[in-house]
Parts: C-alpha cells; sequence; structure tokens
C-alpha cells in the first residue's frame, strides 16, 4: 500500500491492489452493500466504508489479510462464529489464502444495520421527552 496516499473513492482504493486482492475488495464491497442498501458508502479513516445512523463498518487490504472492522459490537455479537480469526476488540483479519466468509459478514452487517437503527429510534424518543 502507498504509504501517506489519501484516497477519494472506493475504486481508487481497490484499484491500487493486485487483481486477486481486487476481487476479495469487490466480494467485501458487494456483501456489505447488499446487506445494507440504505448506507453511505465511502472512503472513512482512508479505507472503504459505510454508515447508517452512525458508523457501520469498514474493510481494508493488508500484505496478509483483508481487515473487516464492524464496530466493537459486531466482534462482541459474533465472537463464537469469528472465533476461527484473528480478532481484536474492533477488527477481525480474514487471511488472504482461504475464501472470504462472506455469509457471516453479511450477517453481521445485518446485525449491525439493526443495532444502529434501534440505537437511532431510541436517540429520536428520547429528545421527544
Amino acid at each position: 500500500m502507498e504509504s501517506g496516499k489519501k484516497f477519494t473513492t472506493v475504486e481508487e482504493y481497490h484499484g491500487m491492489w493486485p487483481e486477486d486482492i481486487q476481487a476479495m475488495l469487490q466480494q467485501m464491497r458487494d456483501t456489505i452493500t447488499q446487506a445494507a442498501p440504505e448506507a453511505e458508502e465511502g472512503i472513512f479513516y482512508n479505507m472503504p466504508g459505510y454508515k447508517l445512523h452512525g458508523p457501520l463498518a469498514y474493510y481494508a487490504a493488508y500484505k496478509n489479510h483483508i481487515g473487516f472492522y464492524p464496530i466493537p459490537s459486531g466482534i462482541e455479537a459474533f465472537q463464537k462464529e469469528l472465533s476461527p480469526y484473528k480478532c481484536t476488540k474492533g477488527a477481525v483479519q480474514f487471511p488472504l489464502d482461504k475464501p472470504l466468509p462472506l455469509k457471516l459478514v453479511a450477517k453481521i452487517v445485518k446485525w449491525r444495520v439493526k443495532d444502529n437503527k434501534e440505537k437511532e429510534m431510541l436517540k429520536k424518543a428520547a429528545k421527544k421527552k
């Protein structure tokens, strides 16, 4: 990855990687946009990401893995399913030499959409009081 490069579009970000990595990044993009069609796509923290009533999820490519960042609540809620992967509080690493767990990614993103929508409804209800 070019150090110091500031990306302005998802296509620009994807385009800087070798074709095999680009294909994996596109799979992540397609999976997330299908799971969260209302979400706003963009470059956040210099990586592709999605927002819907706040941060939803981000992803990025690295030398040996695709990083997936579904916010700490998304990791916590799916700890068991994510156990085969290296995880931190807010990130999971999917190795480049294995197929991406796209069904799991979709499940997590759908859960994050629901979580964000519930939080937004609670915020609105609190403002009405």
